[in-house]
């Protein structure tokens, strides 16, 4: 059964659970199929997006929307944000204007945009001093995952948040871990796509590199796949077509996970990296890669798909 989030009133559906009224703001690629979970798991969910298409897909899948982000979160027991960049989680959230004023009192906010970490813990603060309860929880995944309700959600806040947001979670995602205080989930998901950039190069390398050699692709996926040079953008994701039918590799590249979306969490994992100290040259190697990249034919095109860049400037 869902587990009940705050002391408001509440219905139960035909099988006995739980039905939540649930805001969620920003319904594009990720959002609009995440909260088209939540209305199949039986909650009432009403959104919110600047875009009248995502707006009418939303309600096709029987979702309702609000006029506004102020509008969406009057009468809700919890709030899921999915928003492009730091400076619009601040904009929604916090002000006059924003969300934490005017959410009831005892309101749960999941944010599952992936954001800088300083803006991050920033807003859950901000949620924290008035008395409202907060998760930072980015996924991995992609629009399929979103789509599937498999996504992996890495999340950041409080025990007490992370177990009122979990069987939200649960419902869009497969694996859901708490990774630790407010801004750990912004922190675990700009660590682990730095590592995905970087190692989706070098496999397109080492592919670019056979090619030149004259080594048969497909010899070098078998060897590889189950030696020491076996990876998830390998095996999973692998950038040339045949070894992974269902790669973008095999669909002309088209996005699964974006090259501006990897440049975005590489540009945060640089940024993090120069506030932290932290010495990270492969990060900042690869960012200044995918920026080329998506500058010269790369905008539209799936991150695995650099690997055409690395055979013009071979």
């Amino acid at each position: 059964m869902f587990k009940i989030l705050t002391d408001g009133d509440f219905r139960e559906d035909a099988m006995g659970e739980t039905v939540l009224r649930v805001a969620f703001i920003g319904l594009g690629n990720m959002g609009g199929p995440m909260a088209a979970n939540l209305v199949k798991a039986g909650h009432e969910v009403v959104g919110v997006d600047l875009s009248e298409e995502a707006r009418t897909a939303f309600q096709a899948a029987g979702g309702q929307v609000a006029s506004s982000a102020v509008e969406a979160v009057r009468d809700v027991q919890a709030v899921v944000t999915m928003l492009p960049a730091g400076k619009h989680v601040r904009a929604v959230y916090t002000g006059e204007d924003g969300i934490l004023a005017h959410a009831p009192k005892g309101t749960l906010f999941i944010d599952s945009s992936t954001i800088d970490v300083d803006s991050s813990r920033d807003v859950a603060k901000a949620a924290s001093e008035t008395g409202m309860g907060m998760v930072d929880a980015p996924v991995s995944g992609g629009i399929v995952g979103a789509a599937n309700g498999t996504l992996t959600f890495m999340v950041g806040g409080p025990d007490s948040a992370f177990e009122r947001a979990k069987p939200l979670l649960d419902i869009m995602g497969a694996s859901i871990v708490h990774a630790g205080d407010a801004g750990a989930g912004q922190a675990a998901k700009i660590c682990n796509n730095m590592l995905l950039g970087i190692s989706m190069i070098g496999t397109c390398e080492a592919f670019v590199l056979a090619e030149k050699l004259g080594l048969d692709p497909q010899k070098l996926y078998d060897i590889s796949s189950k030696s020491s040079g076996q990876c998830w953008s390998l095996t999973s994701y692998c950038p040339i077509p045949g070894p992974v039918p269902t790669s973008p590799a095999n669909n002309e590249y088209k996005p699964g996970f974006a090259a501006p979306m990897m440049l975005k969490d590489l540009l945060l994992a640089e940024e993090a990296a120069d506030s932290s100290g932290a010495n990270t040259p492969m990060g900042e190697k690869a960012a200044r890669l995918y920026e080329e990249y998506c500058n010269n034919g790369g905008e539209n095109v799936d991150f695995s798909g650099i690997i055409h860049l690395l055979r013009k400037s071979g």
